[in-house]
């Protein structure tokens, strides 16, 4: 079995959640080769062979020019798995190599079981085991699903791609977000309220919380979606990822989405009553409890 790795490259630099495409094919026992469209100091650290485009002349994304050159990789390497990141990188070319191979894709995988591909649904609730009836199947990884762990030291066989193909498409930069009401990424304490609060009304409990330890609110995207607290306080892959000395958690179950925005918390404490939910798998503390009695209580400690 081979995997077809496609990494990211952005702003002159290799994205190091790029590794997680290397923590996927280990999972699945599977050959690798990658494929990166920048330059050759920023080739992946992997032993193995790395096809490199060079950006300067393909630029960092130009969605005609990059399906090429993947096709291109594809053709030297006849892979089972072409893999990308679920990101807007990934969502824009995977399925324009899927299309172009007839090829079925699998989209957000979170895991592996058996050999086979897991993907969440019902909201990341529940989780399903898929394949496609293609020969070959186009991948999309879920961020934070597949952790690289280790340091990158491995010395690259690189190989060079290019393409003759012609674009309409030219690539300018890339344009700043919007600024945002609170900037996550710098806060020490983040007390983050979940689906688990029960209601809109209760947010300001769990604020209380993120006032008495001198942090900030934030939020999963389920109470962000049903509008209970403003879209710039959501943490996860559609949020900000952030790094906080301490990340309370309060009524979030742990979909990965959320975890891989969270996962390098220095201190975890999680409330949720219960104990089986996932986020209690990376929580240095769990607290099994009715979120909406607890959270009060320990708010009253703090004020004292």
């Amino acid at each position: 079995m081979k995997t077809l790795l496609v990494c990211e490259y952005r702003e002159g630099k290799l994205l190091d959640s790029s590794y997680e495409l290397v923590a996927f094919a280990e999972r699945l026992g599977a050959e690798k080769a990658l494929v990166i469209i920048g330059s050759e100091p920023e080739a992946p650290k992997v032993n193995g062979k790395v096809y490199v485009a060079a950006a300067a002349t393909y630029g960092e994304y130009n969605p005609d020019l990059h399906k090429k050159l993947v096709l291109e990789a594809v053709q030297r390497e006849n892979p089972d798995y072409i893999v990308f990141l679920h990101s807007s990188y990934g969502w824009d070319l995977a399925p324009r190599v899927a299309a172009a191979l007839k090829a079925g894709q699998v989209s957000e995988v979170v895991g592996i079981v058996d050999g086979k591909l897991e993907v969440g649904f019902c909201n990341a609730k529940l989780r399903r085991i898929v394949s496609a009836k293609s020969a070959r199947t186009v991948v999309t990884i879920q961020a934070g699903a597949f952790s690289f762990t280790g340091e990158a030291t491995g010395t690259p066989q690189i190989e060079k791609l290019d393409t003759t193909a012609a674009s309409s498409v030219e690539f300018i930069g890339y344009e700043p977000a919007e600024a945002k009401d609170v900037d996550l990424t710098r806060a020490e304490v983040i007390v983050s309220a979940g689906r688990g609060i029960g209601k809109k009304d209760n947010v300001p409990v769990i604020a209380a919380l993120a006032k008495a330890l001198g942090g900030e609110l934030g939020a999963s995207r389920p109470v962000v979606d049903s509008g209970w607290v403003e879209h710039s306080h959501q943490v996860g892959t559609t949020g900000q990822s952030v790094s906080p000395k301490l990340y309370v958690a309060c009524g979030i179950s742990g979909a990965i989405q959320h975890l891989a925005g969270m996962k390098k918390s220095d201190f975890v404490v999680a409330i949720n009553k219960d104990k089986d939910a996932p986020i209690g798998e990376i929580a240095d503390v769990l607290v099994v409890a009715d979120v909406m009695q607890f959270v009060p209580a320990m708010t009253a400690k703090l004020m004292k």
